[in-house]
């Protein structure tokens, strides 16, 4: 029994012996990164702090000016606007000449005939105006496709800047934390001076500050990474400086599902396109029909005659539709199951839209929910946690790693909070993109950039004060 305690403690003792070399051969390398990471952290946090705040609408309006997706799908509903008065004009008129029995030698002076003729086709009644209905619904529908590409543009801006926003918050959760820890690995190595704690701590401490270094230059990267994404949506140069984010309001859903699927079926640009669509359709089934009836071309001659008085000449001629009767009958059945492909269409894309706001707004409600609750108890307790084992250890009532955890602990609640409003702003966007057309967060509130931004100051100075209530009580402690 006692060699067995023995061998356990030798293993102990060279476990021990090893953690202190390894944490012994990284200070060094981490009192380094610490020098080398305070100043290049400061100067990229000045420098987006001089930039003006980075606005929401601000970046959705230059989007749509820049953006070469929205100016591309524009022009293209240009072009297809321009459709209709080409095909609803009748056929250029022709102009012809022939001759008729000239001599050998291409002696046309001499021919006993030359007639000048110019013809002009002229379709049914109706047809020319059914075939410029249908360019216009065809015009349509691109508006709607244009529309749309607005909307996934703002879409994919406002879900890069709430990533740009969380990376900021995230960044700020991390330089906290190593504030802390710096804080922690000062009172270990005073205590560690004076006999109070073993110099595993002490290294144990530094590999924690160095942990968090690492979080805060990650935090930076993210940053970085979150501003590319916006400036190319912005058809910016990658480099493009851009300000601290404006934050977001506190998360609240006032609108039932019934509301926004109202909203969504009046407003949404793909149904307007799908009700084009129908309307497409069903003119051209009523043009197919129209070639039941035959086409015209007449034409006027001038003759000028050999040896003959000059004189005119007239022609008209009409096409004979029922010796093809099956072609039109084909076209006929062909329109009307494009007609109930399209209606078909619609429908579900009515039932998709009804389906994503249900889905979509539950999300949002659970969004609220946990960030309320990460605001007003977890984030408290985690603050007041932390105060209560800092002090404990402090005065070596608790050991390292309880008060490790708490860190831990702590920052974890703040970045779960912070992913929750980056949740529920994302999962916001996404209603507004199925709903087709911003929306303010409670119905019959106006869409007041300013007052927003007023409400998200409010709510992010709320929670910046309940995050700094423990680090006050702590300022005086080394």
């Amino acid at each position: 029994m006692d060699t067995s305690i023995e061998r356990r403690a030798a293993i102990a003792r060279r476990l021990a012996a090893c953690i202190l070399l390894l944490a012994a051969a990284l200070a060094p390398d981490i009192a380094r990164a610490r020098s080398a990471a305070r100043p290049a952290e400061a100067s990229g946090t000045r420098k987006r702090a001089e930039l003006p705040p980075a606005r929401l609408g601000d970046l959705l309006r230059e989007a749509r000016e820049r953006n070469p997706t929205i100016a591309a799908a524009d022009a293209r509903a240009r072009a297809a606007a321009a459709v209709p008065a080409r095909v609803s004009a009748l056929d250029e008129p022709t102009l012809g000449w022939e001759a008729w029995n000239f001599p050998d030698g291409v002696k046309v002076g001499q021919a006993d005939n030359n007639i000048f003729r110019l013809s002009q086709r002229l379709p049914f009644p109706g047809k020319r105006r059914l075939a410029g209905e249908m360019a216009e619904r065809d015009a349509d529908v691109a508006r709607g496709d244009a529309t749309a590409a607005r909307l996934d543009v703002d879409l994919e801006l406002k879900t890069a800047f709430v990533a740009y926003w969380q990376a900021h918050a995230n960044a700020t959760i991390y330089a906290r934390e190593r504030e802390i820890l710096e804080r922690f690995a000062r009172t270990a190595e005073q205590r560690y001076a004076i006999g109070e704690v073993p110099q595993a701590d002490v290294l144990r401490a530094q590999v924690e500050l160095g942990h968090a270094i690492s979080r805060v230059r990650m935090g930076d990267l993210a940053i970085e990474q979150a501003r590319v994404r916006i400036n190319s949506l912005l058809s910016r140069d990658p480099a493009t400086p851009l300000g601290p984010p404006e934050p977001p309001g506190h998360p609240r859903v006032g609108w039932t599902a019934a509301e926004l699927a109202s909203l969504a079926l009046d407003a949404r640009p793909e149904l307007a396109a799908r009700d084009a669509a129908i309307g497409r359709e069903e003119a051209g089934v009523a043009l197919a029909e129209k070639g039941f009836w035959p086409d015209f071309e007449v034409a006027v001659s001038r003759f000028v005659n050999h040896d003959q008085p000059d004189g005119f000449g007239a022609m008209a001629s009409v096409t004979l539709p029922f010796v093809q009767r099956g072609k039109v009958e084909a076209a006929v059945a062909e329109g009307n199951a494009r007609i109930a492909a399209a209606r078909a269409d619609k429908r579900a894309l009515e039932d998709r839209i009804r389906r994503s706001i249900e889905d979509l707004l539950l999300r949002a409600r659970t969004d609220v929910l946990q960030h309320d609750v990460f605001l007003d108890t977890h984030i408290p307790q985690a603050e007041q946690s932390l105060r209560v084992t800092e002090a404990a250890w402090v005065a070596g009532a608790v050991d390292l790693m309880a008060f490790l955890d708490t860190v831990r602990a702590i920052e974890q609640a703040h970045l779960e909070h912070v992913a929750t409003q980056a949740e529920f702003e994302t999962t916001w966007a996404e209603i507004e993109r199925t709903v087709g057309r911003d929306l303010p967060r409670v119905p019959g509130e106006e869409l007041d950039a300013d007052a927003a931004i007023a409400r998200a100051r409010a709510a992010a100075a709320a929670t910046a004060t309940a995050t700094a209530r423990g680090g006050a009580a702590r300022g005086g402690r080394p």
